[in-house]
């Protein structure tokens, strides 16, 4: 089972070129499934699971109290499984074709109100260099709606100031360009000049565009770190993570005006539905507005 699962995941990052976090999702729900199927008899060759074996784990989770979304991690987590084994003529059969993942009530992101963004992005203590950079990563995720994850590895060459825009890797190790406004142009400038360079260290070279410092390149957890001191600084009283400001980006273009499919480009979104859920959010805030300030509402 474990070298199976091994190919699975060699498949996964060279192939499909995943990233670290997803790689790590993947193979802990397989080795809870894998866990699972050696209490069961007829599950000690692959071609031998049963959809019954499935469901009986994916019971065994629910018994245990996980969430419909960990539930449903776990189904497509099993299923690229087997499908992989299946192409691999490992298998003979597919017995997770007909599971289905369980509903879920998808609920909104929550977003910051412009006001919010703004005591946010003037929280950083811009008179030293950590300071310097925490305005500029700010500016920058506000800027793109990029993901933490894809912020924390620009690289320096990524960032084309002149040209007005970054490039990022994103999910599925795929490019895309994003454009970025004068404000984060001239952030970035101050940083790269006034704030970088005194985090740099001689006896290491990164490239990374964000430093820590100990002139390495900053960790998501460094970053998540950091966020919560400034929101407090920005007394922010909503509940924030790394997602906020790639949420707000979105939420705030589309109040303005923006065209959907712009957004689901520059957000790096493989299907449009995934963006649309930010027109839900917009409707909502029509909503929360019209019913504070209508005098008939």
């Amino acid at each position: 089972m474990e070298s199976r699962l091994q190919d699975f995941i060699h498949f996964l990052i060279v192939e499909k070129g995943l990233a670290k976090n997803s790689v790590d999702s993947y193979q802990r729900d397989l080795k809870n499934y894998m866990k699972f199927l050696q209490n069961v008899d007829s599950a000690n060759v692959w071609n031998e699971v049963q959809r019954v074996n499935i469901t009986g784990f994916l019971s065994h989770l629910k018994s245990e109290g996980k969430s419909a979304k960990t539930i449903a991690r776990h189904v497509a987590s099993i299923r690229s499984f087997h499908q992989f084994l299946l192409r691999e003529k490992v298998t003979e059969q597919d017995p997770s074709i007909h599971i289905e993942s369980p509903k879920m009530e998808r609920s909104l992101p929550k977003v910051l109100s412009i006001d919010e963004v703004e005591a946010l992005l003037e929280a950083p203590q811009e008179s030293t260099p950590l300071g310097i950079r925490d305005k500029a990563m700010l500016e920058v995720l506000y800027a793109t709606g990029i993901r933490v994850s894809e912020l924390i590895r620009l690289q320096m060459d990524d960032v084309h100031l002149k040209m007005g825009f970054v490039r990022c890797i994103g999910k599925g190790n795929k490019e895309r360009i994003i454009p970025i406004g004068k404000t984060a142009i001239e952030v970035l400038e101050k940083y790269l000049t006034d704030g970088r360079p005194k985090l740099v260290r001689k006896k290491h070279k990164d490239d990374s565009l964000f430093l820590n410092h100990h002139g390495k390149g900053l960790s998501r957890q460094g970053f998540w770190k950091i966020l919560k001191g400034l929101a407090a600084e920005a007394k922010i009283s909503k509940e924030l993570t790394p997602h906020t400001l790639r949420h707000s980006f979105a939420t705030h273009l589309l109040e303005n005006g923006a065209d959907l499919r712009a957004v689901q480009e520059m957000l790096g979104h493989v299907d449009i539905s995934t963006t649309q859920i930010y027109t839900h959010v917009t409707k909502t805030r029509m909503k929360d507005v019209y019913s504070k300030f209508h005098p008939r509402a």
